[in-house]
């Protein structure tokens, strides 16, 4: 089972006022390579990331306020992991959260990277350092990911996770292309706004079975920090490159994150859970081309009653039957811009509508991106409650 490291990070956010979060469903172009999957053309997957974080450092409009960036599952070329880092730490703002998926590398190259960043990762080296001692696994390649969480002060710190459950692509029977399995989730707890969220990659979010599962230990961890603290688990965000967004497992999970079928769970009852998933034009070397993507996804708990709403960028429902409301995005490559809810325990008399969507954009043909028009979107949209 992996072990869930609590983080304490220095984030000051306004007290009652909501969080902003971007989703750049974007498209990854990878391939199979002896170290798991590569990306296929690095310098152009490279220039289209560039052209968000400009964007984000620009900040134009109310991206000023932007809090979280999420990008999808192995998006990043690992050539530019450390201008990525110099970009965010030279232009971004304080109190901003930047999570990425990298290329995929060798366990060896996952742990000297987690060495460098010892200050923030010793607890997950420990772990990593138990596999390697355990047998010949150096070699074996690693689908991890990023959190840059650029601090109130300007300081930048940077936290490394391996994915812990791959997926049928990502098993061989060759061990040594066997993916390596994550040992460890981290739990950020953002001082002093009292803001508490975890980063998994893809399926890290489906359980095994019904009493030994990492969503399952997240739930316990999140109980625990309540009736310690009063304090929940306030998101959850979920880094994707999924051609099956919409499988039914996903639904089954998340009934059961919500559902409260076998105990109350007071830890996890208003978390937000942020899929981010790559878009429709994702490519997969020797993968058929009409493969799915898209749909990334905000899932809140179903006492916050959205409205029913469709359009042609988004729309809402409970996926299925599931005890949930859901905010479903298309597959098209686009920049989601929207708002974390608010807990209703703040004033169960509020008007305030849980989720707004601010801005959507598109690529354009020079290479930047360009709000989505239409009456739709032709100013901030506010998906009401229900009576």
């Amino acid at each position: 089972m992996v072990q869930i490291i609590d983080k304490k990070v220095n984030l000051e956010y306004a007290l009652g006022h909501h969080l902003h979060c971007m989703i750049a469903q974007v498209p990854n172009r990878i391939r199979r390579a002896e170290k798991g999957f590569a990306v296929m053309e690095p310098d152009r997957q490279w220039e289209a990331i560039r052209s968000i974080l400009d964007l984000v450092a620009g900040g134009e409009g109310n991206l000023k306020k932007l809090h979280f960036l999420l990008l999808p599952e192995t998006h990043v070329p690992v050539v530019r992991f450390d201008e990525m880092l110099g970009i965010i730490d030279g232009t971004f703002r304080p109190n901003t959260v930047t999570m990425f998926g990298v290329e995929h590398v060798s366990l060896k190259a996952y742990r000297e990277m987690l060495e460098r960043f010892r200050e923030d990762n010793a607890e997950a080296i420990e772990l990593v350092e138990r596999d390697i001692d355990s047998g010949d696994v150096l070699e074996m390649p690693v689908n991890w990911c990023c959190v840059a969480v650029k601090e109130a002060t300007g300081n930048l710190r940077v936290f490394l996770e391996a994915k812990s459950h791959p997926f049928h692509g990502e098993e061989f029977l060759d061990k040594f292309h066997d993916l390596y399995r994550g040992r460890h989730f981290y739990l950020f707890r953002s001082r002093p706004s009292c803001f508490n969220f975890m980063v998994l990659i893809c399926l890290d979010y489906l359980y095994r079975d019904l009493y030994s599962s990492n969503i399952r230990q997240i739930i316990d961890h999140a109980n625990q920090l309540y009736f310690s603290t009063r304090q929940t688990l306030d998101t959850i965000f979920v880094v994707q490159c999924n051609p099956k967004p919409e499988h039914r497992a996903y639904r089954d999970v998340l009934s059961g994150f919500y559902g409260e079928y076998l105990e109350d769970t007071p830890g996890v009852r208003e978390t937000v859970t942020v899929f981010g998933n790559t878009s429709d034009d994702t490519r997969i070397e020797d993968a058929p081309e009409d493969r799915g993507f898209g749909c990334s996804s905000v899932v809140i708990n179903r006492r916050h009653r959205l409205a029913q709403v469709q359009f042609s960028e988004f729309s809402t429902d409970d996926f299925g039957g599931a005890p949930v409301c859901r905010l479903r995005f298309g597959t098209g490559t686009r920049l989601y811009y929207f708002n974390l809810p608010l807990h209703h325990e703040l004033d169960p008399r509020t008007t305030r509508v849980p989720l707004k969507v601010h801005t959507i954009m598109r690529p354009s043909p020079d290479g930047g991106w360009v709000r989505v028009s239409g009456d739709e979107m032709a100013a901030e949209f506010e998906i009401g409650q229900e009576g």
